[in-house]
């Protein structure tokens, strides 16, 4: 089969997406079919014989708002740069509306032809045109974006919740467009039940595909020592959803009996508000931040910690809980979002928000050796039986079969033969 893939943004170091990208193309790879990712910056890392075709944007987020502000609009080079620009000059999230339309002007024009357009969570109107040139095209929707814009609006000021009802507006496109597909595959039973609630998608559209892990790379290791008293965190990105502070605030409680450090992979948003928490929590000595590290690097990190804590208030899968588990670290939790799904009876699960149960729960694995051997075994089995890519890929296929013959039907009956 010759599949494409798009995404808008797809850093394999930054987020679930990229991660995503990088195995589900590998697994396809192995099974022999053709597969092309068409990514926007940043571009993911991907395996030999999985081409990555670039679609450079403005990438302005990259650039300082003064350098953004000096950009000569004559200058831009097409349609879409235009739409970029402008957006995010006007606190628009544009990124997702301009990689459709260079998607959709990409393939249009291509001499290269698929069997299948699978979206990685764009949801643009350029990706729903695509059906206009005869390719079926199937959705991933990790989760739905309105959980984060929803919790960044719950506690601002009038002047910043207009500017997030301003740069989440693109929300609107993306429920839209993914209301007129055929076939949305979701992360997890919980992912779906909110996506058909919020994004008004009959269930029967959407299809619940969990994520893999890679169990060769992320493993248990004899020659990493695991160190006492050490606490890991995986925050793609510092925002409200990930529930950060609520692991600041019970690291606080801790310190008064444990000489704990943390470890956040990752970087605070650089606005002052996580720096000034942590020093107001007199956490100056107790936590750090790696930025962005490699897959190698993730693997050690996990590896080297006593426990691995994903503190989130929302989580349509929960890729850092899968990956700490699979490398034989025990897992504290929240029952946010599909966390239970994955971690099952192999981790520890507190109530999202709950900074003293989340306290209590650290600690008692902290207290308890014993227990953390357990669940560091129970883990490792539970992601190896039922969380693989190939598993993954398999599922998937499936569904671009079903989207390939309801094109062809439709075909069928509208041009009567």
């Amino acid at each position: 089969m010759r599949i494409c893939i798009l995404s808008y943004r797809s850093y394999t170091y930054s987020g679930g997406q990229g991660v995503y990208l990088r195995y589900l193309s590998r697994a396809f790879r192995d099974m022999g079919h053709q597969v092309d990712i068409v990514s926007g910056p940043p571009y993911p890392e991907l395996d030999e014989g999985v081409q990555l075709i670039k679609l450079p944007s403005l990438d302005l987020y990259t650039m300082s708002s003064v350098r953004r502000l000096f950009i000569n609009p004559r200058k831009l080079d097409s349609r879409p740069d235009v739409v970029e620009w402008l957006g995010t000059m006007t606190g628009y999230f544009s990124e997702p509306l301009a990689f459709g339309m260079r998607a959709y002007d990409l393939l249009r024009h291509s001499q290269q032809k698929y069997d299948i357009i699978h979206d990685n969570q764009t949801m643009s109107y350029g990706v729903l045109k695509l059906r206009e040139l005869g390719y079926p095209v199937v959705e991933t929707i990790h989760h739905p974006v309105t959980i984060d814009r929803d919790l960044a609006m719950k506690s601002a000021s009038l002047k910043n919740k207009l500017g997030y009802m301003r740069w989440y507006s693109f929300v609107n496109m993306q429920m839209k467009v993914a209301r007129q597909l055929s076939h949305v595959i979701t992360v997890s039973e919980m992912a779906k039940e909110h996506i058909a609630d919020v994004f008004k998608i009959p269930p029967e559209k959407l299809h619940v595909i969990y994520n893999g892990i890679d169990t060769a790379e992320f493993s248990p290791s004899d020659k990493v020592t695991r160190q006492e008293n050490r606490l890991l965190a995986v925050i793609s990105r510092d925002t409200a959803v990930k529930g950060l502070k609520y692991l600041l605030e019970a690291l606080a409680i801790l310190r008064q009996k444990h000489l704990l450090k943390l470890v956040v992979v990752g970087s605070t948003m650089g606005d002052g508000v996580t720096e000034k928490r942590i020093h107001n929590l007199g956490l100056d000595h107790h936590v750090s931040f790696t930025d962005q590290i490699d897959t190698q690097e993730l693997v050690n990190q996990y590896r080297q910690a006593t426990i691995t804590v994903v503190p989130s208030i929302y989580e349509g899968f929960g890729l850092p809980a899968a990956e700490a588990m699979a490398c034989g670290c025990p897992v504290v939790c929240t029952t946010a979002g599909a966390l239970p799904e994955v971690v099952g009876d192999a981790g520890i699960t507190v109530p999202p928000a709950d900074v003293q149960a989340l306290a209590n729960a650290i600690d008692s694995l902290i207290e308890n050796p014993d227990r953390r051997k357990r669940l560091a075994h129970m883990g490792r089995q539970r992601i190896a039986e039922k969380f693989n890519w190939q598993t993954t890929a398999k599922q998937t296929l499936t569904i671009y079969n079903a989207a390939i013959e309801l094109q062809k039907q439709t075909h069928k009956a509208t041009s009567g033969y």
